[in-house]
């Protein structure tokens, strides 16, 4: 193919990617703002049947992503999950992840996140009624004291706490900073730790318009027990492990990755 030829097919596949990825944000704000307003009208339901209705928007989000945009995932690890309490401390590089595991996990998830977030039209009203655990971080030190004292009461619940220990999305191939809260919750509740890799990142990247296809993979790390470990060494194993499994799952966005290790995904299908 000659290079005039090959310039019109790479501006014809970029123009679908504007036009699928158009489609796909009229849709995600068209259903939003209904599904926000039908949360606020059955807030009064159960907790449990209130957080199955909620995250129906989830699931079709993720859905219409994969049909509009084209962005599938596999799921790798997921005999990794244990059937009893647990912190899932997970990479995060994009919106995706925050709608899949509320959506996907066997569990009822509960994210922490700061107080501001509820305030938000719609989508914050919409996770302000889902019970989760959030932050003010006005008060310092007894913020997180308070986060002991809800996590402690959503384990005992059969909630699983999700937390982002590099705080903030991060652009897919790089690694932000791992701070220690996800850590030193589990030492305190003496709750397993689960490391999850994802890069999701690569088809929806943070403050982009533009959505691309592809395959994300969700790979759940083994488990990690909290008794008899310091916040930091634990926080060193979940580090450690995610960061060489990115390197697996990304080998071409790290110039220090190894060859993948052969297994057999499990394709993970819409229920």
């Amino acid at each position: 193919m000659n290079r005039k030829a090959t310039g019109s097919v790479g501006a014809g596949a970029q123009a679908l990617t504007v036009l699928r990825s158009a489609l796909f944000h009229i849709f995600h704000i068209a259903t939003l703002i209904p599904y926000a307003t039908a949360c606020l009208i059955w807030s009064p339901l159960p907790l449990a049947l209130r957080y199955k209705l909620t995250v129906g928007w989830l699931k079709l989000s993720i859905g219409a992503a994969r049909l509009i945009c084209g962005i599938d995932y596999q799921v790798l690890g997921r005999e990794n999950l244990p059937d009893g309490p647990a912190i899932l401390l997970s990479k995060h590089q994009s919106t995706w992840e925050t709608y899949f595991y509320p959506a996907r996990m066997p569990h009822e998830v509960c994210y922490v996140f700061k107080r501001e977030l509820i305030y938000l039209p719609f989508f914050g009203w919409a996770i302000g009624l889902l019970n989760m655990i959030h932050i003010d971080r006005s008060k310092g030190v007894s913020a997180f004291e308070n986060v002991v004292k809800q996590g402690v009461r959503k384990l005992a619940e059969g909630r699983w706490i999700v937390m982002f220990p590099e705080g903030t999305r991060i652009p897919a191939g790089s690694k932000g900073k791992y701070k220690t809260g996800g850590a030193r919750l589990a030492c305190r509740t003496g709750a397993p730790v689960v490391p999850i890799a994802v890069n999701a990142g690569e088809c929806w990247p943070k403050r982009s318009f533009l959505l691309y296809p592809g395959m994300v993979t969700v790979s759940i790390g083994p488990r990690i027990a909290s008794d008899d470990k310091t916040p930091d060494q634990l926080n060193a194993e979940v580090e450690t492990w995610i960061e060489s499994e990115m390197r697996v799952i990304s080998p071409h966005l790290y110039h220090d990755s190894k060859a993948p290790v052969a297994r057999r995904p499990v394709r993970a299908k819409e229920k």
